[in-house]
């Protein structure tokens, strides 16, 4: 009993590091992710609902975290947000909102499902998540489908913007595919772990997808200090 106490205690603090803007929603951190969520509505103006790609050049970069944060941000002014784990080979999404992934992208994909049987609420407002499904045997061929092209036009008639967290662009093709689909793509780049030419190698993938490139988020980034005591300031007033 203790020891499934403490498991359970030490889900929640996980959860709690991934998710900072809903946990410490003042924090530096957070302000960051208010900003790029300023600049990507910069970049793709006038549009009813936006879709954005999220995706890393190798594993162990943080898209994911980054996708669930910029998710979060959305929703916290209102927006109605979708989160779809388009990772069918390494799915993490479920994990990080704590969700069952029974039935999700894949199982809708191949109509054992519908969209409204698979999507699940989140404990966040106004944010709700399509997980991965079971890991097909052929996640490729799914994403290039047309019914994968029905199924963003109707994701697209319910939310205001729908994040989409694929595998990294340098791994497998995925990212590629669904790159041409959606209005842009975030590049995450972990600055303590990537090399620059993966980086560069990524970029070129996305554009040889004709993907538009909306940026690219430094993770683990140091701040100068000034810079940093700075913000701190802001945030305290």
């Amino acid at each position: 009993m203790f020891k499934m106490k403490n498991k359970k205690k030490k889900a929640l603090a996980m959860m709690q590091r991934k998710l900072l803007t809903n946990v410490h929603t003042t924090s530096i951190i957070s302000e960051q992710f208010r900003t790029i969520r300023t600049n990507l509505k910069f970049a793709l103006p006038n549009l009813s609902c936006k879709t954005i790609l999220v995706t890393s050049s190798i594993p162990g970069e943080g898209k994911t975290t980054n996708a669930a944060n910029i998710a979060i941000v959305f929703a916290q002014e209102g927006k109605k947000v979708l989160v779809v784990d388009a990772d069918m080979r390494r799915p993490a999404i479920h994990y990080t909102f704590e969700l069952h992934n029974i039935s999700g992208l894949s199982s809708v994909l191949i109509q054992n499902d519908t969209l409204s049987e698979a999507i699940q609420e989140t404990f966040i407002e106004g944010l709700f998540v399509l997980t991965s499904g079971p890991i097909p045997p052929n996640p490729v061929e799914l994403l290039a489908s047309e019914m994968m092209d029905t199924l963003i036009e109707k994701m697209i008639d319910f939310y205001d913007v729908i994040i989409f967290d694929t595998p990294p662009v340098n791994s497998v093709t995925d990212a590629q595919i669904l790159a041409n689909k959606t209005d842009g793509a975030l590049l995450i780049v972990n600055t303590g772990v990537v090399e620059k030419s993966s980086v560069v190698k990524a970029k070129n993938s996305l554009l040889v997808a004709q993907a538009k490139i909306l940026g690219v988020v430094m993770n683990n980034y140091a701040l100068p200090k000034e810079q940093y005591k700075n913000q701190y300031y802001h945030t305290r007033k």
